[in-house]
This record gives C-alpha cells, sequence and structure tokens, in this order.
C-alpha cells in the first residue's frame, strides 16, 4: 500500500470519528426489538388499526380517472377509483346530508378522510364525530343511507367500520391516513370543489 493510501485512509477515519464525536455520525444500537425510538412510517401506523381494510394491494379497484357519469363501486362506501373531476370540500366539512360518491372519492384523492355514519346515529355520536372534523384541512363527514355499521371511515385504498364515535381507532385512523394517502401530493386543495350535499 502506498503512503498517499495510508494517508488517505488515516484522514477518512479522522474525519468519521470526529463527525461522529460531534453526533452527526451515529453508530448507536439499532435493535429496536424492545420498541425503539425509530417513529413508524403512516402505512406501519395504519396496519396496526385493529380491523382496518385496505385496498391498496388491488389496484384495479382504486384506478383513478375522470367522469361525469355515476360509477358503481365495489366497496360501499368506496375507497378510490374512478370518480367526479370536482371533488366535495373537504377542509372540515359537516355535511347533514348525503354527498355524491363520486365527488366524496375526488376528495379521498387529495388526502381527505371521510367520516360517514347511519343516519340514525344518535345526535351525541353525530357531534363527536362533527368535533374531529370542524375546522380540519382534508376532512369531510356525512350521513350515508344503507351503511352496514354505525360509522366508516375512508381514506384513499383504506376503510375502517366502528360501533361508537368514541371508538381510539377513529383518531389513530385519522393521525395515519389523513393528508397521508393522497396519491396526488400533500398540497392539493380542498376547497374551490362542491359545497353542496348530492
Amino acid at each position: 500500500m502506498t503512503v498517499r493510501a495510508l494517508r488517505m485512509m488515516a484522514v477518512s477515519g479522522l474525519l468519521l470519528a470526529g463527525l461522529a464525536g460531534c453526533g452527526i455520525l451515529d453508530f448507536g444500537d439499532r435493535d429496536n426489538s424492545d420498541g425503539g425510538d425509530e417513529p413508524q412510517g403512516w402505512e406501519e401506523q395504519a396496519a396496526g388499526i385493529e380491523g382496518i381494510i385496505s385496498y391498496r394491494d388491488q389496484p384495479s379497484l382504486l384506478e383513478p380517472g375522470h367522469t361525469e357519469q355515476p360509477v358503481t363501486y365495489q366497496m360501499d362506501p368506496p375507497v378510490g377509483g374512478m370518480h367526479h373531476p370536482i371533488w366535495q370540500n373537504c377542509n372540515g366539512d359537516v355535511y347533514t346530508a348525503p354527498i355524491r360518491n363520486e365527488h366524496a372519492v375526488h376528495s379521498l384523492e387529495h388526502g381527505a378522510v371521510w367520516i360517514t355514519y347511519q343516519p340514525d346515529l344518535p345526535a351525541d355520536q353525530v357531534a363527536a364525530l362533527a368535533e374531529r372534523v370542524t375546522g380540519t384541512e382534508k376532512m369531510l363527514m356525512s350521513p350515508y343511507p344503507g351503511l352496514d355499521a354505525p360509522i366508516s371511515l375512508q381514506a384513499w385504498g383504506y376503510q375502517l367500520k366502528v360501533d361508537d364515535a368514541g371508538d381510539e381507532r377513529i383518531d389513530a385512523f385519522i393521525q395515519a391516513l389523513r393528508v397521508n394517502a393522497s396519491i396526488e401530493g400533500p398540497t392539493v386543495r380542498c376547497d374551490s370543489g362542491i359545497s353542496a350535499p348530492a
């Protein structure tokens, strides 16, 4: 080995040691088997929610595109797929009447979480849901006739059905998927769309 190569190795070693000493490089233990400090990504957070259904591994069900025609969705309420060119406003909007699926799905594409509930859900339950939605960007809610559970949450490619507005999984769903589930990026707008119910 040449003297020059030895000098370069020595300089590289000193540089790495200096960076580690300053905390710029961390050669600490990365074993997170005991819980670790590294945060989970949003997809891992979503996967950890009991009862959540992910359709992300079935891209044919979520094929995006615009149409002004009614769409028959395979999920009810829908969590993705073809949708109307105009989205439903989703800046913390609480709708007291049903909204059109095709507009809501466009909102999901923008990263919104859409909370739906049975029209006869008790008023205190509806109020508890509205508290989570009102004034929060990328959130909307509406009654959903024929819903097969008291409450259902939708994000693009994900769904969670629960029986009670006090269920802690609602907040976990919102935290993991609001904005993150967007397939168009976090800066896509949720205003300037449809503001009226269906």
